[in-house]
């Protein structure tokens, strides 16, 4: 079962897939779109051009647990691709993945502006594996 995660944003939302088999994480990649609406046409796009069966969406839990405005908006955003694509949507406890993914990239010296094209597709990629580990 291929498998699609989200690290949803204002501005980029990250993108990660799975194989066919829903072992591993494969293509990560970042849609540069502000409109909620248009980001939810193009992932649905990708869900069917890839075989994708279901989505996994970060959902940024304050550090103490609760759900502050940016989880809503994950949220939000998770019931809008359930309609767009008919998929199961996860929700998935992403704290700390964007911290994660800059050390990541800082690691691998990646700054500037390779670093802000690239950190939502990673921080999207280490949903995905999250969630693929939870699974296996």
């Amino acid at each position: 079962m291929r498998i699609m995660a989200l690290d949803y944003g204002d501005a980029r939302t990250g993108i990660a897939v799975s194989d066919a088999m829903g072992i591993l994480a494969g293509d990560a990649w970042t849609v540069h779109e502000p409109n909620t609406l248009k980001v939810a046409e193009i992932i649905a796009e990708e869900v069917k051009t890839r075989g994708v069966e279901k989505l996994v969406v970060g959902y940024p839990r304050n550090m103490d647990g609760t759900a502050g405005a940016r989880a809503e908006k994950c949220a939000a955003f998770g019931e809008l691709l359930r309609e767009k694509t008919g998929l199961e949507v996860i929700m998935w406890d992403e704290r700390r993945t964007t911290v994660d993914a800059h050390r990541i990239l800082s690691d691998n010296n990646r700054r500037g502006k390779k670093r802000k094209n690239t950190v939502d597709a990673v921080a999207a990629t280490l949903i995905l594996e999250g969630y693929l580990n939870s699974i296996s």
